[in-house]
C-alpha cells in the first residue's frame, strides 16, 4: 500500500507549471475514435485515466504511440470493435465518453457502467435521452450499457438539467449524424469548448460552445491529420493558488487561463488573499489570516465544485465562521471528517458544511475519499503541524500529474512511500 507522508507546517513559495486539463483530456482521447486518420495531442496530462484511455483505445483496434510524456499519436483508421473492456471502463467515470464516440464511428456501443470518484448517484439519464433523440436504442443491465442504431440523424435536445458529461457525450454522437443537431441548456465549462475546439480542428462543425446553445452541423467523416495541444487545467491551477494561502505561502501559477479562474480569485481576495494575474499567470500570496466567506458550488462560470474541498482547507483555517452549499454532488462533503481528524471544526448536512474556522491544523492519518478530496487532504497536510499521513492515492493519480513533486519544488515536505 502506498501513502504520502508529509511534514508541515511549510510555507510553500515558488513557481508551478500547470498540466493539461483532466476534464478535457479524458473526452479528446475518446474523441479520436470518430477520426479516420491520425491525429497528434499535445500536453497530455500524464495520469492514470489518461492510460487507461489508450490501453481501451488498442483494446478497439487503434494505434498508440507515446511521443513523449505529454504527447500521444493516435491512428482510430482500423477501429475492428464496438465493445470496450468492462473491466477497465468500470474503473473511472469518464468512460461513458466511449458511448457518444463509438456510437457515431460505429454506430454500436457496448461500455460497463462507469466509476470513479463516490461523490453520490450520478445518473446518466440525461445521457440516455440524448442518445435516444438521435434515433439510438439505448439498453442498461448486467452492469452494462448498450447503445447501437443503423444511422444517427439530427435533433433538438433540451436538457432537463446542465450537464457537462451528456453536453460532451451528445456532441461526441452528434457530429456524424446527419443534420443539424441543436443543444439546449448546454453546460459551458472550459473543457467543452476544449472538445469543441478539437473536433472542430479534424473537421468537425460545433457552434456555440461556451454557450447554452450548441449548435452541431453534422459532417460526412473526421479526416484528422492535424496537431491539437489540450487546454490548461483551471483545476489544478486553483488547487495550487489555494495551496498558497493554506500554507502561508506565495506561489507563481504559469501556463493557466486565467480567464477559467475568476471566480476563485473573486473569493480568494473575498477572504484576504493577494492576487495578480495576467492572461496566462497568476501570483497568489498570504499576508494575514484569512477571514469567513460563503460559497455555493454553480455550473461554470459560477464556483466550482472540484475546488470546493480546497477551498475548504483554507477556510477550516479561516478566521470566523463559513459556509458552504454543495449545489452539484450529493457526498462531497466527505473529506471534512477527514479534516475533523486533523484539528477542524467542521459540521454538514445534506448539501450544507459549516465551517468554524481553527487556529491551525495538526497531522493525522487521512483518506482521500476521492480525487479533489485528496488533493484537499496535501494542502491540509502542508500546512497542518505534525506528520500527515494520506492513504488511498488511486484516487489522487487519477487527475494530478505528479502532485508530489510539484509540492516538492515549491517547498513541500512530500514523499511517497509503500508499506
Amino acid at each position: 500500500m502506498e501513502k504520502l507522508v508529509i511534514s508541515g507546517p511549510t510555507p510553500l513559495k515558488g513557481e508551478v507549471e500547470i498540466s493539461g486539463a483532466k476534464n478535457a483530456a479524458v473526452a479528446i482521447i475518446p474523441a479520436t475514435l470518430l477520426i479516420e486518420g491520425v491525429c497528434k495531442i499535445e500536453n497530455l496530462p500524464n495520469i492514470s485515466d489518461v492510460k487507461l484511455y489508450c490501453e481501451i483505445l488498442e483494446h478497439l483496434g487503434a494505434k498508440v504511440t507515446w511521443l513523449g510524456k505529454n504527447t500521444v499519436e493516435i491512428d482510430s483508421r482500423k477501429i475492428n470493435c464496438s465493445t470496450a473492456p468492462l473491466e477497465i471502463t468500470r474503473k473511472f467515470r469518464a468512460s461513458y465518453y466511449l458511448i457518444g464516440a463509438l456510437l457515431g464511428r460505429c454506430g454500436r456501443a457496448e461500455v460497463g457502467l462507469p466509476g470513479g470518484c463516490n461523490l453520490g448517484p450520478r445518473p446518466i439519464d440525461q445521457h440516455i435521452k440524448g442518445f435516444e433523440a438521435l434515433g439510438a436504442k439505448v439498453t442498461v443491465s448486467n452492469g452494462n450499457i448498450t447503445a447501437e442504431c443503423e444511422k444517427l440523424k439530427a435533433n433538438s435536445i433540451y436538457m432537463d438539467i446542465v450537464s457537462v458529461g451528456a453536453t460532451m457525450n451528445i456532441m461526441l454522437a452528434s457530429v456524424l449524424a446527419e443534420g443539424t443537431t441543436v443543444i439546449d441548456n448546454a453546460a459551458k465549462e472550459p473543457h467543452i469548448v476544449d472538445l469543441a475546439n478539437f473536433l472542430n480542428t479534424m473537421g468537425a462543425d460545433i457552434r456555440g460552445a461556451g454557450t447554452d446553445v450548441i449548435k452541431i452541423n453534422g459532417v460526412e467523416k473526421l479526416t484528422g491529420n492535424a496537431t491539437y495541444s489540450v487546454v490548461p487545467d483551471q483545476i489544478e491551477a486553483g488547487t495550487f493558488m489555494l495551496s498558497a494561502i493554506a500554507s502561508k505561502g506565495d506561489i507563481i501559477v504559469k501556463n493557466c487561463i486565467t480567464k477559467h479562474l475568476e471566480p476563485l480569485i473573486a473569493k480568494i481576495i473575498e477572504i484576504g488573499g493577494n492576487v495578480e494575474y495576467n492572461e496566462d499567470t497568476v501570483h497568489v500570496w498570504w499576508s494575514k489570516r484569512t477571514t469567513k466567506a460563503n460559497i455555493k458550488t454553480l455550473p461554470y462560470p459560477g464556483f466550482p465544485t472540484d475546488l470546493q474541498p480546497q477551498m475548504g482547507v483554507c477556510l477550516a483555517i479561516s478566521n470566523g465562521t463559513s459556509i458552504i452549499n454543495e449545489s452539484i454532488w450529493n457526498s462531497r462533503f466527505q473529506y471534512t471528517e477527514e479534516l475533523n481528524k486533523m484539528g477542524a471544526n467542521i459540521s454538514f448536512s445534506g448539501q450544507t458544511a459549516v465551517f468554524d474556522g481553527v487556529e491551525f491544523l495538526y497531522g493525522a492519518p487521512v483518506y482521500a475519499t476521492d480525487l479533489r478530496a485528496g488533493a484537499a487532504l496535501i494542502m491540509a497536510g502542508i500546512s497542518a503541524n505534525g506528520t500527515t499521513e494520506i492513504y488511498n492515492l488511486s484516487h489522487i493519480d487519477r487527475g494530478y500529474e505528479n502532485i508530489e513533486e510539484k509540492f516538492r519544488k515549491l517547498g513541500a515536505k512530500i514523499e511517497r512511500v509503500t508499506e
